[in-house]
């Protein structure tokens, strides 16, 4: 094996490693040390990795330790790293439910990127979305308000559009088509105004609305505030809509209180999806009120929420949820092709 091709080896078998932990949810960490060593030799010359692979001075590199250092000499060696066979061997189905919407689904609309809060570059998930066995996705990073979420100023966004562009005429031809949409994950202000202006707004693809402040307001004040924003034009999806968290590194967070039959009657009448949001710490909407919601006629995105390329494969967990409130496929917009959703988001 050349040089190149054995440390490419190394990079696709240590990024591999970071997938299946981040699917298994384990500890940021772990994921991070896997993640990290691939960036480091991924930035050198192969003649250098070879060079210290034969001197013993791998773990001189930052982020190398012990355990990255053995899958690099096993990758590079052009064998499977016994850790990477350990965890694809024990990677079983998430779910006993859920397979066929998710056979059904052709993207996932709500994720994120380093750009954001996310770990990992806008074209890794794009990449391990199409793995996937999805045609495109929304790539959503956060608004500017969410500072904590590193969420992006308007220079910012326009710049990411220039990025985006690049990469579709790149990823268009060597994935078969897949397409990444212009997105965001736009945060619902107090008063139920949207934290981006119209115009960058009407530029974007798919645009998922979330409350992430002030969630223990008023019944009252927040139906208003959600329903505004859900007649906003310019709004496709409405995000984890209770912002509840039921489990996980956050702890635990109760619903948001609101009029949920007046919600989601203003998601029918303006066609604003509702998101089953998947991610396993939050599961929202409750089941009581994805009922609901399903027996309101309205329609749904189910989505990952992913900010790590082995969280996209969650998604089974919205789909068998799905199923189980007996939401027939059609009613789920990112079972519609490319063009259907984009005429759809258009209108």
């Amino acid at each position: 094996m050349s040089d190149s091709a054995g440390v490419a080896a190394a990079v696709e078998a240590l990024r591999a490693i970071g997938y299946y932990l981040e699917r298994d949810r384990q500890p940021t960490h772990r994921v991070k040390a896997y993640r990290r060593a691939a960036d480091t030799i991924e930035g050198l010359p192969a003649a250098e990795v070879r060079a210290r692979r034969r001197a013993g001075t791998l773990t001189e590199l930052p982020g190398i330790g012990p355990k990255t250092e053995a899958v690099i000499l096993e990758a590079m060696d052009g064998a499977t790293p016994a850790y990477l066979t350990k965890l694809e061997g024990s990677a079983g189905e998430l779910t006993e439910a859920g397979t066929a919407m998710r056979a059904a689904l052709q993207a996932d609309l709500h994720l994120h990127s380093e750009w954001s809060d996310g770990g990992s570059p806008i074209e890794e998930m794009a990449r391990t979305a199409h793995r996937l066995g999805h045609k495109y996705m929304a790539l959503t990073d956060h608004s500017p308000r969410l500072t904590v979420a590193n969420g992006l100023s308007r220079e910012r966004r326009l710049q990411q559009l220039d990025v985006v562009a690049e990469l579709n005429k790149k990823l268009s031809k060597e994935l078969d088509g897949f397409t990444i949409l212009n997105g965001i994950e736009v945060d619902i202000l107090d008063d139920g105004s949207l934290d981006c202006d119209s115009e960058i707004l009407a530029r974007l693809d798919v645009v998922v609305a979330s409350v992430h402040s002030k969630l223990r307001m008023a019944s009252e004040p927040m139906t208003e505030r959600m329903v505004k924003a859900i007649a906003n034009p310019h709004v496709d999806v409405l995000g984890h809509c209770t912002g509840r968290l039921i489990t996980g590194d956050r702890g635990t967070r109760p619903e948001s209180d609101f009029d949920a039959e007046v919600v989601f009657e203003a998601c029918r009448q303006f066609n604003t999806a509702v998101e089953i949001n998947s991610r396993p710490e939050r599961l929202d909407p409750p089941k009581r009120l994805l009922a609901l919601a399903a027996e309101m006629d309205c329609v749904f995105s189910i989505d990952t929420d992913a900010h790590a390329p082995g969280q996209l494969d969650w998604q089974v967990y919205g789909c068998e949820r799905a199923e189980g409130a007996e939401i027939a496929p059609e009613r789920v917009i990112n079972t519609w092709d490319r063009d259907e959703l984009l005429e759809w988001t258009a209108s």
